[in-house]
């Protein structure tokens, strides 16, 4: 799109270009489960990201994934995904209202049951952290939309060693992380153990539960965490690093480092 540009004491027009956020339903077996807004792309792994994350699959193997459920899709203008279990799924309950791009918790008041339902993080070894003030450098190549746009969030898998397994960008950063979680789903690469889990914003509690409900042992942020971030990330044993830049980074959890 065309937009005005004030720079050097002068207007003038020139393209942009801007990012599209949709809504898009997610159904579990037919059923629905919650409508997000994100941006469209990797749509299957953000379905199957969410319900993995969220519990609703608790244990099903994911059959199959699909744009919408009982209709053409071009109907929906692939706007509704549907994740199949075959029946194994138990019937979700759907959230209340819309979750915003900015949110992944909005209407769900059951902050307690998605973590009482995990066990603490086995221990692993420690990710080197020089390692880990190299990850958004690296992590960068894979945020082509952001360079573009500059208007949405990364979330990134790697290893020990600093290599990048997989990013997904979206408008949402727990969209983000879902899609990433739901792309090693769907390739049989959960649990992510002894992996790491890059999130380019804050890293909220939504954000902690995703990476301990996918098995990641450590989560870095580049941007601060909230209290309720750190208070879940020492229960669940996850290592999590905020304000992770310039070759400097915070650590939240655990409380203490090993001298």
């Amino acid at each position: 799109m065309l937009v005005t540009v004030y720079e050097d004491g002068a207007l003038r027009r020139r393209p942009d270009d801007v990012i599209v956020e949709e809504p898009m339903t997610i159904q579990l077996d037919g059923n629905i489960v919650s409508t997000t807004m994100r941006t469209p792309g990797n749509d299957y792994e953000l379905a199957a990201g969410f319900c993995f994350s969220d519990g609703l699959l608790d244990g099903a193997a994911v059959k199959g994934v699909r744009y919408c459920a009982d209709g053409a899709a071009s109907e929906s203008q692939f706007n509704v995904v549907t994740v199949e279990t075959g029946g194994k799924a138990p019937v979700p309950t759907p959230r209340l209202g819309t979750t915003t791009s900015s949110c992944g918790l909005c209407g769900n008041d059951a902050i307690e049951a998605l973590c009482d339902r995990l066990e603490r993080l086995p221990a692993t070894p420690p990710i080197d952290l020089d390692v880990l003030t190299s990850i958004p450098n690296a992590a960068s190549g894979g945020q082509g939309l952001f360079s573009t746009t500059g208007a949405v969030h990364g979330a990134a898998a790697f290893t020990p060693a600093g290599e990048v397994l997989i990013t997904r960008e979206d408008v949402g950063r727990h969209n983000a992380v879902d899609k990433v979680v739901g792309r090693m789903l769907l390739d049989g690469q959960l649990p992510a153990t002894g992996l790491g889990l890059f999130v380019s914003g804050r890293a909220s509690f939504e954000l902690v539960q995703k990476a301990w409900a996918a098995g990641f042992g450590t989560l870095i942020a580049v941007s601060a965490p909230t209290a309720l971030a750190v208070q879940t990330a020492r229960r669940a044993g996850l290592m999590l690093a905020g304000f992770v830049r310039d070759e400097r980074l915070n650590i939240y959890a655990p409380e203490r480092m090993p001298l």
